[in-house]
This record gives C-alpha cells, sequence and structure tokens, in this order.
C-alpha cells in the first residue's frame, strides 16, 4: 500500500463522491461563520427555502466589527451603521436558524481563526471551512482547512458538503533550531521570500523538521 500524508488520509476520510467536472465532493466537519461574509449566505437559504444540514457543525461570532471599547450594551456600542447592521444581522441569522453564536457580550468571543482551538471545536483530523482567508491557520492542527466565498458559505450550510479539487502537497523541511528572537511568523516570511508569494497557489503544505 503507497504511503499516504496527513493531507491524504483526512481527504479519503471526508471523500464523499466524485462529480462529472473532475471535482471531488467533500463532507465539513466544523464550519465557523462571522458577520461579514454570511448574511447573502443566509439570504440564500431562505430564497431557496432550505436550512443548514448540520448545526451543530457551525459556530457563529462576531470578528471584523468588534468595538475595541466597552460590550456592555452589545450592539450599541458599535458607531459605524454598517457595521452594526452586520453584527445584528448576524444575531438575527443565528436566531432564525438556530445556529450557536458567541456574541458580543460572551466572553468566548473572539478572533474566529482562535476560538475554534480554544474553545477545543479546532480538531486533529477536521476538515474546516469559513468565509475567511485566513482558515487555513487551523491546519497547524493537524487540519485540512481553508477560506471559502460566500456562495459556498451558503452551500456548506445547507448540503455540510464542498466542491474541491485535490490539491498537490509539498513539504518544507525545517533544520536545526530558531535562533533566539526569530520565531514562526520569521521562518514562514523567510520561506515565503525563498519561495514566492504564489508557490502556495495549489499545493497543500506540510512543515517539518526540528525547527
Amino acid at each position: 500500500m503507497a504511503k499516504r500524508t496527513l493531507y491524504d488520509k483526512i481527504w479519503d476520510d471526508h471523500f464523499v463522491t466524485s462529480r462529472d467536472d473532475g471535482s471531488d465532493l467533500m463532507y465539513v466537519d466544523r464550519h465557523l461563520v462571522h458577520e461579514v461574509t454570511s448574511p447573502q449566505a443566509f439570504e440564500g437559504l431562505r430564497e431557496n427555502n432550505l436550512k443548514p444540514r448540520r448545526v451543530s457543525s457551525i459556530l457563529a461570532t462576531p470578528d471584523h466589527n468588534v468595538p475595541t471599547t466597552s460590550r456592555d450594551n452589545n450592539v450599541d456600542g458599535i458607531e459605524d451603521s454598517t457595521s452594526k447592521l452586520q453584527v445584528m444581522t448576524l444575531d438575527e441569522n443565528c436566531n432564525e436558524f438556530g445556529i450557536n453564536q458567541f456574541r458580543l457580550d460572551d466572553m468566548r468571543q473572539g478572533i474566529v481563526h482562535v476560538i475554534g482551538p480554544e474553545q477545543g471545536l479546532t480538531l486533529p483530523g477536521m476538515t474546516i471551512v469559513c468565509g475567511d482567508s485566513h482558515t487555513s491557520t487551523h491546519g497547524a492542527f493537524g487540519a485540512i482547512a481553508f477560506g471559502i466565498g460566500t456562495s459556498q458559505v451558503r452551500d456548506v450550510l445547507a448540503t455540510q458538503t464542498i466542491a474541491m479539487n485535490k490539491l498537490k502537497v509539498r513539504q518544507i523541511w525545517c533544520e536545526n533550531k530558531l535562533s533566539h528572537g526569530v520565531y514562526a511568523k520569521d521562518l514562514v516570511l523567510h520561506i515565503i521570500n525563498e519561495l514566492g508569494v504564489k508557490a502556495g497557489v495549489g499545493f497543500a503544505y506540510e512543515f517539518a523538521g526540528p525547527a
């Protein structure tokens, strides 16, 4: 039997079926939702008379429009009208569809890419999606994680699956140890400088080595 990477193992465990266009339909374990990319997705559910396939897989939280001042009055502390509307709309959508949300006044509320690991909702072997490009950071916990567009947010809400093409896997081996004052971000910026900003297109990266 051929050796499989972590990416291969997770992919095989979540594979549903192959599609006529050459893509695969993959099952999604965890769907993270925030106030910016979800309003149109929820509206898409209403227009098609659909409901979320598995609400227990979804966690919502306001993130990008959260005030840095007191949150005692919830949305009243948001001065920008558009930002306030987005947070209020998230509240309304979560109430309507029965989705668990860490609201502004919830001590667990935070950056959508931090609360998953923080609350034990991001686990090794999972597939994780969110309408935000930073979702790939969950890959540090041994998950296949990536950002999706608003139409895909709708589709995952409705079907608990996503259509995608399998990526190539590239391992980055980091030898030796990091010097004092040099951290993971420094190392990654060096790798990007060496390979170029588009080197990740079409690839899933696995980082390995003593560093």
